[in-house]
């Protein structure tokens, strides 16, 4: 039973948006209820520690930002180990440097020199007819780096995450990729970056503290009892739920996670490769233990496979699709959710977009300052 005083905020969520929400709030001396549906917080940051290493259950989570608040906000919680995120892809054999760099060039086309590459690459595209910017995916990919390595690292895998020709998608999906040419692997380009210390789970521990918090609380299923307790409600969940899919249901694509233990201190030799040949049934293999290393040396790696999947029943939305028809509809969810008095709306469910976590970080600090509560770093 819930006690009798009303809340200033019912923060529905316990992911990034509504626990940083809730940690500048409690700073302020707001009075937080936080329900989440699952049945721990953090979202999909959560991390657990099995045989000494943190496990990002959800996929590997890597923060990084040049966003001076955001970084000072999330160093209150934790410190940051130096981590790079380097994920190489695994095509016919043969291993390629992620983000596309001199090192990928060198591995393909043996180039040396970034005019090397940048002439190949030119070579290669002025073979190919293509009349105005890009359209879709390929037109897009093709334009930045070349057919041939269009067709050896981002068709077949793109098809496998997407579950569609390239042909068919956005060509926004492919401009997220970095460009180089230099020896620099290193995917991001943000000041910051690293993984927190002892896992992420810890940092929404100390996010929450001061908030009353409810896990396995299904707030669309308790709506009307629950929306009286607080004077405003801080929804992440998603939109189109929310307004009982209306305008229909946004699409999504998920992933299935399938762990494999194996007896060694390093299995794979880098926290992230990349499967890009088709008949390969996953989109990559996430070794963990290069994320965080352990405290003391264990003889002991999981291995977590992602394999896309589609979005339905109780799978996780956890790429939305970025089509017409789904732009359109959530352009008339975010209307109806503009008219909406005393509901906030935050995070990637409730935007329908996919966010950084320091990118959803900065939005709950944007949310907290429209409330008049100042961000204490």
């Amino acid at each position: 039973m819930f006690r009798s005083f009303m809340f200033d905020y019912l923060i529905v969520g316990a992911g990034l948006f509504g626990a940083s929400f809730a940690r500048i709030a409690t700073d302020n001396g707001k009075r937080c209820l936080v329900i989440e549906k699952r049945d721990h917080i953090g979202g999909n940051c959560f991390t657990k520690l099995e045989k000494g290493i943190h496990i990002h259950r959800y996929g590997p989570h890597i923060f990084h930002t040049s966003n001076e608040v955001v970084w000072k906000f999330v160093n209150r919680f934790t410190s940051f180990n130096n981590f790079i995120n380097s994920p190489v892809a695994l095509s016919q054999g043969e291993l390629f440097s992620l983000p596309f760099n001199m090192y990928t060039f060198n591995r393909l086309w043996g180039c040396i020199t970034p005019s090397e590459a940048r002439q190949k690459i030119k070579d290669s595209v002025s073979a190919i007819i293509l009349r105005g910017p890009a359209k879709n995916l390929e037109e897009q990919a093709i334009q930045m780096v070349g057919p041939e390595l269009y067709e050896r690292l981002i068709k077949h895998y793109t098809a496998k995450q997407w579950h569609s020709d390239p042909k068919d998608l956005s060509a926004d999906i492919i401009k997220r990729l970095p460009l180089r040419f230099t020896y620099n692997n290193n995917y991001f380009n943000d000041i910051y970056q690293g993984i927190p210390n002892g896992g992420y789970t810890r940092i929404f521990d100390l996010l929450l503290e001061g908030s009353e918090v409810e896990v396995c609380r299904d707030y669309l299923s308790e709506r009307a009892s629950l929306d009286c307790l607080a004077h405003k409600v801080v929804y992440t969940g998603p939109i189109d739920s929310f307004f009982d899919y209306k305008y229909g249901k946004l699409g999504y694509r998920s992933l299935r996670f399938e762990d494999q233990e194996f007896e060694t201190d390093n299995y794979q030799g880098n926290a992230v490769i990349n499967y890009c040949d088709p008949e390969v049934p996953f989109t990559r293999s996430i070794e963990h233990l290069h994320f965080d290393p352990p405290a003391h040396s264990v003889q002991a790696s999981i291995i977590t496979k992602e394999y896309p999947m589609p979005f339905e029943d109780e799978a996780i939305p956890c790429y939305p699709i970025d089509n017409d028809v789904n732009r359109d509809m959530f352009r008339r969810y975010s209307d109806d959710a503009k008219h909406v008095p005393s509901f906030i709306f935050g995070g990637r469910l409730a935007q329908y977009k996919y966010f950084d976590m320091h990118a959803v970080i900065a939005q709950a600090i944007t949310a907290c300052h429209r409330e008049s509560m100042p961000v204490h770093c």
